[in-house]
């Protein structure tokens, strides 16, 4: 899939099996449509971890970086209604970037996607960059792949801790993300344990220590499907 925007919000968190049911109909119901009605949301989409059963990754696309520090946005961070704020302690671990999308390709909407968190070797995010902004550029047109994105964390200066998060406790937060997505899920594995594995990605100026996910898509949203309601 193409990212739609130049700016996301990219997340990871942990739901327990018992909350499970009633974080999907809040999420799906309410959530998503609240921050669908936010002016510079293009479009957001849950996923659900195919290795990790408590496990979720989450994207919101923006149309601009300036949304994330935009007064309709952190009018909601910070009233959370009664069903949010009974719902954000039980996201667990959560690690939450605001992000910079820096290269995206592929177009559509997948059903499967890998995430890729990682970090520059000092002095060599240009390289890196360079690098990977080429190889995505490959990958998203090989059989079995749709898109491939580079994001980096960027967080808005002076950001303070918004309502939703002094509920949950504090966030962890990525470095930098390459997201993949495809319609096959081998294809997606394939690639990540390949062409963007460690021993790959390394000699390019990547760190030794990405954190890599996999997931299915479990639901996604745009402003038009809040409209039509």
């Amino acid at each position: 899939m193409s990212l739609l925007g130049k700016a996301a919000v990219a997340m990871w968190w942990s739901v327990r099996p018992e909350q499970r049911a009633e974080f999907g109909d809040w999420h799906s119901h309410e959530h998503f449509p609240e921050r669908m009605s936010i002016p510079g949301f293009r479009r957001g989409s849950r996923w659900s971890s195919t290795t990790d059963a408590e496990g979720f990754f989450v994207l919101y696309e923006l149309e601009q970086y300036d949304v994330l520090t935009s007064k309709g946005y952190l009018d909601r961070l910070n009233a959370p209604t009664p069903w949010s704020t009974r719902m954000m302690p039980h996201h667990l671990g959560m690690v939450r970037s605001q992000c910079r999308i820096v290269a995206s390709f592929g177009g559509g909407i997948a059903a499967s996607i890998a995430t890729i968190r990682l970090s520059p070797q000092a002095g060599r995010e240009t390289a890196l960059q360079a690098h990977l902004s080429e190889r995505l550029g490959a990958l998203a047109q090989k059989p079995g792949l749709t898109g491939a994105h580079l994001l980096l964390t960027d967080t808005p200066r002076a950001s303070a801790p918004t309502t939703e998060q002094q509920i949950r406790g504090k966030d962890g937060a990525a470095d930098w993300i390459v997201l993949l997505s495809g319609y096959d899920d081998d294809a997606v594995a394939r690639a990540v344990a390949d062409r963007l594995s460690p021993p790959a990605l390394q000699p390019h100026g990547a760190c030794d220590n990405p954190v890599i996910g996999h997931y299915r898509l479990a639901f996604t949203m745009t402003p038009q499907d809040v409209a039509a309601n």
